[in-house]
């Protein structure tokens, strides 16, 4: 293979070393130099890294499905309450807003205690509803696949069962989302 000419400037300090080195390893610095450059240019794989990224991967893939269906689970809880609340609750008369302004405040003070009670150790509460629910109710947790069509439910009892749907296959007017009284 034919070699190519450089003229290459480097520090005196640097340059000592590499003669040094050269000199210890009886070669020339011009194959020092080269391996140094193709070391530096091409790296050279690591044996096992892949196989290692790929399971740290694939565990990062189960924590996000996880972290996915927990956010899931709280925006539709949060949702369906927020809607219940304000279907439900009529306005207070003007003479009742200032005490129920107060209670709210201190509702709101053992409510922030109690999250921060529960953010403190492991154990959360959607863990502690769905074990709640599995063992009292292991029907909610079948599949999709042994559900009957929503749309041919009887309904009337209001315990239907929320699947998890992709938003837009979700009905708009399903009878589960508007009977709440």
């Amino acid at each position: 293979m034919a070699k190519k000419r450089y003229a290459l400037y480097i520090s005196r300090p640097l340059a000592n070393k590499f003669d040094l080195v050269a000199q210890q390893r009886h070669g020339s610095k011009s194959a020092m130099l080269e391996e140094a450059l193709r070391l530096s240019l091409e790296p050279q794989r690591v044996p096992g890294a892949e196989e290692v990224l790929v399971r740290r991967l694939d565990e990062l893939h189960k924590v996000v499905g996880t972290v996915n269906r927990d956010v899931a689970i709280v925006t539709e809880t949060l949702a369906l309450f927020v809607r219940y609340f304000l279907t439900i609750t009529p306005p207070l008369p003007q003479s009742e807003q200032e005490p129920a302004r107060l209670l709210g405040r201190e509702r709101f003070q053992v409510f922030v205690a109690q999250v921060g009670r529960r953010l403190a150790t492991d154990h959360r509460l959607v863990s502690e509803v769905l074990e709640t629910i599995a063992s009292n109710n292991p029907d909610l947790f079948a599949t999709a696949a042994d559900d009957p069509p929503s749309r041919g439910r009887a309904a009337g009892n209001g315990n239907a069962v929320h699947r998890e749907m992709p938003a837009a296959a979700e009905p708009a007017d399903s009878k589960e989302e508007t009977d709440h009284g």
